[in-house]
């Protein structure tokens, strides 16, 4: 069965081409507005959405599978997207400062004949950090295009005191639960 990746994400592509996966990109065009709502309800809708929208562009719909997926930072029960400048991105990591918070990332698998959908919710601490590291990360330029503006990854993997959960989920797509979707619905990797 084809894989079709429903996000442009250079982390997302990584992690499946690192798990062994061959697969299209067809980033989706879809409102990523989020109403009130729950964190996991928000990631699991966003990623569903995303992964129908590109299973309805295609012209072929057989033995093609869509992976949609979507990640939000969530403190002390905000939700925290991707930054709309560099204030923001420092206001964000400002409040990250020496605080735990979670990290949701819905999954969702479209074919023809099912849909799976799934999230990941993992915590992650950061370090106290001075206005100074912060206004030096932001000018990096990595916050501006990631949930809670940073990249564990990345150069933001020097903010991070701890992680309880699943280190991909923080990047974008929890590989191993992924997989286990894929399998479900036909897609085939190196592994499963």
């Amino acid at each position: 069965m084809k894989l079709v990746l429903a996000s442009a994400s250079p982390r997302r592509c990584e992690i499946l081409k690192n798990a062994g996966y061959k697969f299209d990109v067809c980033p989706a065009q879809i409102d990523e507005t989020i109403g009130k709502t729950s964190p996991s309800e928000a990631v699991c809708t966003l990623s569903k959405n995303k992964a129908k929208a590109v299973f309805e562009s295609l012209e072929n719909k057989e033995n093609v599978a869509v992976l949609g997926s979507d990640t939000i930072v969530v403190l002390d029960g905000k939700i925290l997207g991707k930054p709309k400048n560099e204030a923001e991105a420092v206001s964000m990591l400002t409040c990250l400062s020496g605080k735990k918070h979670k990290v949701y990332t819905g999954v969702c698998v479209v074919t023809k004949s099912q849909t799976r959908s799934f999230f990941d919710c993992t915590t992650v601490e950061f370090y106290s950090l001075s206005d100074t590291l912060i206004k030096a990360y932001v000018k990096t330029g990595e916050p501006m295009d990631k949930a809670g503006a940073y990249g564990i990854q990345g150069k933001g993997s020097m903010l991070v005191k701890s992680i309880n959960g699943d280190f991909f989920s923080v990047m974008g797509l929890p590989i191993a639960k992924t997989a286990k979707a894929l399998k479900e619905v036909g897609v085939k990797g190196l592994i499963y």
